[in-house]
């Protein structure tokens, strides 16, 4: 572990203004957050900025529950987040992701042609920065203009987010 959560005893008004609007008021707290969290408030302001945008694209995304999961599911694979990877298989469950799914989604195979043109989108963005044009045709059929920005901008964020939790050694959070 390179950067430990704020110990509890640094919490103070500015980690909870960095939460507050962003998190319930029982969630923003050195027991509740959670390990990344904890991590992020190391930064306070960049804290508060990255989890609006996050979760912009958790809870305010025009794409499908399923859909997300999926694809944050195959991110973290790519990604050999196991943090994310843990965090996300749990929700992924809850957004009906079978785990028959979610196993094809780590061999990186698909039961559908559309969650094959979702994997290739997530792989392609991961390896060479761009969805190539068939694979842009192919989420057309099924995604609205903005489902698609919102497909862009989740892979893109959840990828940045791997990097920052594998770099800092953000440990996968106890069971509760």
């Amino acid at each position: 572990m390179r950067l430990a959560p704020l110990p509890a005893d640094q919490w103070d008004g500015v980690a909870e203004q960095a939460l507050s609007g962003l998190m319930p008021a029982e969630l923003r707290n050195p027991e509740t957050a959670g390990n990344l969290v904890g991590t992020l408030l190391r930064h306070p302001k960049l804290a508060r900025a990255f989890l609006r945008f996050n979760f912009q694209l958790l809870y305010g995304t025009t794409l499908p529950e399923r859909l997300r999961e999926f694809v944050v599911l195959r991110v973290a694979r790519l990604s050999n987040c196991e943090y994310e990877w843990r965090h996300h298989v749990a929700m992924g469950r809850d957004a009906g992701l079978s785990d028959d799914v979610i196993a094809g989604i780590e061999r990186g195979e698909a039961v559908d042609e559309f969650d094959r043109a979702v994997l290739t989108a997530v792989d392609e963005l991961h390896h060479d920065s761009v969805i190539s044009d068939s694979t842009w045709t192919a989420l057309s059929s099924h995604l609205d203009e903005r489902q698609l920005m919102d497909l862009v901008f989740t892979i893109g964020c959840y990828g940045a987010l791997a990097m920052a939790i594998n770099t800092f050694g953000v440990e996968p959070d106890q069971e509760r």
